[in-house]
């Protein structure tokens, strides 16, 4: 292959003599994390939101910069690629999709230092979840890289986070009722076949995430019987789209408000009826 077939429109330039093939769309996180593997291999592993993505925990902005940790030498930043200089112990390095990245819990270390506080508590479930540890097990990555920036609030980022949620969407919306003072939802509810994202059992109000995949008919002929079944078994579901979740999450905890309260008053009604 030469240089001028390189430069032609079936390539894409990545980072310096690091070419894929041109795509329909920008390369997503994944394509960009391997070739940022591909310019950094045996100097360096790649961190953070690309690590995360790799590992199947996808929780991070489809255009975050990958993140490479290098130990120290000369290697630069380009646009899309940013170079942390850090100490990364052989047992948090692992490798996913071909190329050698952090393991799922020294990621959720990494995220929960600099992460906004949100992201941070997204990005720990996810990998909890994906890599099958407890959000306090990140505690003890913390105690090897002590002094690390961030690290003072990542014992606040532990307290919040759950490795029983379905998504990083599910979080979010978990978050925004907390955030909003109401009480903590049940995580994957169980009611008969069938489990609720989240849940109050005691109002018997579900709320879920709705993602572009309920829109396919077979999924949304689906969709229609399981709510036929909880309506049957006295549960109102809400439903929330992901622009909502992102945008408006206080539109979210507002609507779980209310339809907290009505359950109350449905409930304090029925007693006083039975009564």
């Amino acid at each position: 292959m030469t240089a001028g077939e390189l430069r032609g429109p079936r390539y894409r330039r990545m980072f310096p003599d690091i070419y894929v093939l041109m795509t329909a769309g920008p390369p997503d996180l994944a394509l960009r994390g391997r070739a940022a593997h591909v310019l950094v291999e045996g100097r360096g592993v790649v961190g953070g939101w690309a690590a995360a993505e790799l590992l199947g925990a996808s929780c991070g902005p489809a255009d975050a910069a990958v993140e490479v940790i290098v130990p120290g030498g000369t290697q630069r930043a380009h646009p899309g690629l940013l170079v942390r200089r850090g100490i990364v112990l052989p047992e948090e390095i692992t490798v996913a999709e071909g190329a050698r990245v952090t393991t799922a819990l020294r990621t959720a270390f990494d995220l929960a230092c600099r992460a906004s506080m949100r992201e941070a508590i997204v990005a720990v479930d996810a990998l909890a979840r994906v890599g099958g540890f407890e959000p306090g097990d990140v505690l003890a990555v913390r105690d090897l890289h002590r002094g690390v920036r961030g690290s003072a609030r990542v014992p606040e980022v532990l307290r919040r986070a759950n490795r029983r949620s379905g998504s990083p969407m599910e979080t979010r919306i978990r978050l925004a009722i907390e955030d909003a003072g109401l009480p903590t939802p049940v995580l994957q509810h169980p009611i008969g076949p069938y489990e609720l994202d989240l849940a109050f059992p005691a109002q018997q109000l579900g709320v879920e995430h709705n993602g572009p995949d309920h829109l396919r008919a077979e999924r949304a002929q689906r969709d229609l019987v399981r709510e036929a079944f909880l309506a049957r078994e006295g549960w109102r579901v809400l439903r929330f789209d992901p622009g909502m979740v992102m945008r408006q999450p206080e539109l979210v905890a507002e609507q779980v408000r209310r339809a907290l309260l009505r359950a109350e008053r449905d409930g304090s009604a029925d007693r006083r009826a039975a009564g």
